[in-house]
Order: C-alpha cells, then sequence, then structure tokens
C-alpha cells in the first residue's frame, strides 16, 4: 500500500468511529479496527470489532443498513478523490488476538528455569 493509501484508510477508520459513535445504540461498543482499501480505490471494507461479542450479527446488520449513509456523510467529511464503495466486516483477527491474550493470562507465567533455552 502507499503512503496515500494508508492516509486515506486511516481517515476511513476516523470518520467511521465518529459516525458509529453518533449513529449506533448504546448498548453495543462497535469499534472500527482497520480499513482495506481496494487496487482500484473504489472499494473499501472496514473491519470492526463488537462488545458484547453475541451482539456482533446485529452490529453487522445495522452497519450494512447504514452504508449507504455512512457514504453520504463521508462525501461532507472527506475530500477523498474517489468515494469508495463500502463494506463492513468483522474483524475476527482483533477477536482471536483477545482469545490469545485470555489464554496467556490463564496459564500463568513462565517459571524462570523453563525460560532458559536448553543447548
Amino acid at each position: 500500500m502507499s503512503v496515500r493509501d494508508d492516509k486515506a484508510a486511516e481517515l476511513l477508520v476516523q470518520l467511521a468511529a465518529q459516525y458509529i459513535a453518533r449513529e449506533a445504540g448504546r448498548s453495543t461498543l462497535i469499534t472500527p479496527t482497520r480499513a482495506d482499501i481496494g487496487r482500484d480505490r473504489k472499494n473499501v471494507t472496514i473491519y470492526v470489532s463488537v462488545f458484547p461479542t453475541d451482539e456482533s450479527e446485529h452490529a453487522l446488520q445495522f452497519l450494512t443498513r447504514h452504508k449507504d449513509l455512512f457514504r453520504e456523510y463521508l462525501k461532507k467529511a472527506s475530500r477523498l478523490s474517489i468515494l469508495p464503495y463500502i463494506k463492513f466486516e468483522l474483524d475476527y483477527g482483533e477477536r482471536n488476538r483477545q482469545r490469545l491474550d485470555e489464554l496467556s493470562n490463564e496459564a500463568g507465567p513462565i517459571p524462570e528455569e523453563d525460560a532458559t533455552p536448553q543447548t
């Protein structure tokens, strides 16, 4: 990705966060984590994490219903040369990272004698 694409992705995540904070209900926390811009810059996938996780499908349905309204918000709030088509998806990478953190916390610290490599 070019520097221009990186900046555009950061801007899209920031604007998505602002839009979601304004439009979404307060019972579910929806956080945009990253944006992937297509090669032609006409399509963007914005990945989100949802808490509580059992509300993920409802949050995704909400975002899918609001994607055209979000696109209108982008038209007003950004100066992107090409207004992309938006697709929202759940960020399973973030969910997997959180699960790994939980498992490592449950396992506890590595004992000192096991921490040094054996030669």
